[in-house]
């Protein structure tokens, strides 16, 4: 038998146990209990465990449910939970708060990563992380080739015979008559492609020089860059593809777009470039003229000028071709032979007095 102070040691312990016992399960339940209140299911899966350096934006959200938050900055860890076929005991209701809630809609923050502002990739980078260099330059010509409307305003002339009277007598004379139209022609490259054997892409930008081709698309890429949205209308025109060509235009066997006497196909040494900014074709043409002189002014560091200028605004071609050498030298020769001139007519002026 026991002594009675034995017996009340013996009695206090038990109770310790059973109280920490049942303080434990209570606990258990009621954290489980606030998982739930949170409102998003958690499924049977290895992805549950949700720790506080990782939290999916979906789920970073607080819910209220009742009086009771669960704040993302609460949640260390939640352990892995089954299917939740069992019912849970039910925690019991927490006492309501000294002064009205505010609720949180959402905790969701945005990815640092996907908000941050990307560096700038150069035309140069995306070729060194090109596998194939040329391809992905004829792709990327391609691409500013397709997306690039194929209308334009030509100038047609047409000759016609009037009847005129003059000083009594009636005569019949031929007067030409200018007009402008716009013409549509998105039908001569697939035609001449085809009669060539070839598909678009290997006709318009396969025909054209490859240094060419990389000195355009380090351009083209600077453009785009600039918020001008360039478009290519023409690239490689063989002699069949120019003699159905209108406008301003060279011979049929003499355009730098790769005519045969200039090497013919792969040796194109042309391209005809506009702006696709704006929704009407009237501001298309506006942002065509700001391409121009944006070319104009940084012909030197692109590589590729405007060898006409005014005359066929759209053509460009490499600054130290032939072409550009040409129309270009000859118009600075000019312009020089003017200052010349200029110079000598007031010295003599000067040696008169």
């Amino acid at each position: 038998m026991k002594s009675p102070p034995r017996l009340a040691v013996w009695a206090t312990l038990c109770g310790t146990v059973v109280l920490t016992g049942w303080g434990a399960a209570g606990l258990a339940g009621f954290g489980s209990r606030g998982i739930e209140n949170t409102g998003a299911p958690i499924k049977d899966s290895p992805a549950t465990s949700v720790t506080a350096e990782h939290i999916d934006e979906p789920k970073a959200t607080a819910l209220v449910e009742g009086s009771v938050s669960v704040l993302v900055e609460d949640i260390v860890s939640v352990p892995h939970i089954g299917s939740g076929s069992a019912a849970l005991p039910d925690a019991r209701p927490a006492p309501p708060p000294a002064a009205t809630p505010m609720q949180l809609a959402s905790l969701s923050t945005p990815d640092p990563v996907q908000n941050a502002a990307k560096p700038a990739v150069s035309s140069f980078e995306a070729l060194d992380a090109c596998l194939e260099p040329d391809v992905c330059i004829d792709q990327y010509l391609w691409s500013l080739y397709e997306r690039t409307q194929k209308v334009d305003t030509v100038k047609v002339t047409e000759r016609i015979k009037v009847t005129v009277e003059k000083k009594g007598k009636t005569k019949t004379v031929v007067k030409t008559l200018t007009k402008y139209v716009t013409e549509d022609f998105a039908w001569k490259d697939p035609i001449a492609a085809q009669k060539a054997g070839m598909s678009m892409k290997d006709y318009v930008i396969g025909g054209m020089d490859r240094g060419f081709k990389r000195k355009l698309y380090h351009a083209l890429r600077a453009m785009d860059d600039a918020g001008l949205s360039p478009g290519i209308t023409s690239g490689f025109r063989d002699d069949y593809r120019q003699g159905i060509a209108t406008g301003n235009k060279a011979a049929t066997d003499s355009s730098y777009h790769g005519g045969s006497r200039r090497g013919g196909y792969g040796h194109g040494l042309a391209a005809d470039l506009v702006s696709m900014n704006g929704e009407t074709r009237a501001e298309r043409g506006k942002w065509s003229e700001i391409l121009w002189a944006w070319i104009d002014a940084h012909e030197k560091e692109l590589g590729i000028g405007r060898p006409y200028l005014d005359r066929d605004p759209p053509h460009v071609a490499p600054i130290d071709g032939k072409e550009y050498a040409d129309k270009r030298g000859r118009a600075k020769a000019h312009l020089a032979r003017l200052a010349n001139n200029h110079g000598m007519t007031k010295r003599a002026k000067t040696a008169s007095r």
